[in-house]
């Protein structure tokens, strides 16, 4: 049986190593605050303007850091479709195409104006968004004192939703309506202009761009096909139908070739490194938690 007496004796040693063990945590919290926090942000930084760089954007008239980068678009397989595109950052800058159109063996070939460049919209809200964090993360200088934990979580919290944000437009395309492409300006990119009866899309899947080109037939006006226009779609398939026009249109073959393009997937892993570090702090402050009940963190 235990002895009242000796319990109680005890309590005022249990108090006391609770009190030293408390000082040394808020010790080391507040070391986290002022240095550790720091150094993170300091880290995400550097990792985040490498991302940053990789968009880098021509400027009509000057010669930009970020190098023409040529890709072939091709595929061992299937030879329909085959091109050269030129990126630089988030532009395409030049489009050279080969289409082999089925069931004759005519070739067509298209190429970008000269006076024309293509803004690659995925790319372009990835780097705003990368901007956007980095934007976040200059907002506190070294001088800057964090006073609580809920502070620094708040501020890895709009860190991160930036990155998933820059993270998901690089990992899923839009999706897009048939007519949608029809009229997008896109097609007035071409020299010769495209036929009515080819369409293109660009888009980015990850770390690879992609080409989509569609052929379509003009559905006699008196057919008795059930028309059923398709919705919105990254990809469609053959048989998708749409009208423009008062014309109706039915997608008669589908090719898609793609090339890999290493800064994207250098991005992507950048996003991945900044989003783990982000983590790890969130999981550090959550250590010193006990403390939540004693100060406002």
């Amino acid at each position: 049986m235990l002895n009242p007496q000796r319990s109680l004796s005890e309590l005022p040693k249990m108090s006391a190593a609770s009190q030293v063990e408390r000082a040394v945590l808020e010790e080391e919290f507040n070391w986290l605050l002022k240095e550790e926090v720091h150094s993170v942000l300091k880290q995400l930084q550097d990792v985040l303007k490498e991302a940053s760089r990789r968009f880098s954007t021509p400027t009509p008239g000057l010669e930009s850091q970020q190098k023409q980068e040529n890709f072939i678009l091709g595929s061992s397989t299937m030879d329909q479709v085959k091109g050269v595109l030129t990126l630089q950052g988030e532009a395409l800058t030049q489009a050279d195409i080969n289409l082999k159109v089925a069931k004759s063996s005519q070739v067509l070939h298209f190429q970008f104006r000269e006076d024309k460049l293509w803004k690659l919209q995925q790319i372009q809200d990835a780097r705003n968004h990368v901007n956007q964090a980095l934007q976040l993360l200059g907002s506190h200088d070294e001088s800057y004192h964090f006073k609580t934990g809920a502070e620094v979580n708040k501020l890895m919290d709009a860190v991160m939703l930036q990155l998933t944000r820059a993270r998901n437009r690089l990992t899923t395309p839009a999706s897009m309506t048939l007519p949608e492409l029809a009229t997008s300006g896109l097609m007035k990119m071409f020299t010769p202009p495209m036929p009515g009866d080819v369409m293109v899309n660009f888009y980015i899947n990850l770390s690879k761009l992609c080409l989509t080109v569609y052929q379509l037939h003009v559905l006699p006006s008196n057919t008795t096909k059930n028309f059923k226009p398709a919705g919105s779609s990254v990809l469609h398939n053959p048989g998708a139908m749409f009208e423009l026009n008062n014309n109706r249109f039915e997608v008669s073959h589908v090719h898609k070739v793609e090339c890999v393009v290493p800064w994207l997937n250098d991005t992507l892993v950048f996003f991945t490194i900044s989003l783990q570090l982000c983590q790890q702090l969130k999981d550090k402050v959550s250590v010193f938690s006990s403390f939540w009940n004693y100060r406002p963190f």
